[in-house]
């Protein structure tokens, strides 16, 4: 019975105590604004090669966005007028298409359960 007692008066003076603590608390710091990003080099800034190059044409039912770097193909997105975007990724290999409704590679990192207690 002592000890029930006693966890309620710890109980009551912890939620009387709290709010008060709260309030004591320091103001946080003053923020700053983040200082702006540097400039990229000059001869890498206005080297049109490295710059990614996007084309929009826009056809009968759908809408098509090619992005290039270096004048290749990296993917191309293609919105139809009614349904869902897909993208066509370039294959490294030879060149050809790969159907993607995202560009989510489907890389997942393994969860096992090693330990349970």
């Amino acid at each position: 019975m002592r000890r029930l007692q006693l966890a309620a008066l710890t109980a009551l003076f912890a939620a009387v105590a709290m709010p008060a603590l709260a309030q004591t608390a320091p103001p946080p710091p003053a923020l700053e604004p983040l200082p702006e990003p540097e400039a990229a080099p000059p001869e890498i800034a206005n080297d049109a090669e490295l710059q990614e190059e996007i084309r929009v044409y826009h056809r009968d039912k759908e809408t098509i966005e090619e992005h290039r770097v270096s004048g290749r193909l990296v993917w191309i997105k293609v919105t139809p007028q009614h349904g869902r975007a897909y993208y066509l990724v370039a294959d490294g290999t030879n060149g050809s298409l790969i159907r993607r409704d995202s560009l989510d590679t489907g890389l997942r990192v393994p969860m096992w359960l090693l330990f349970s207690f």
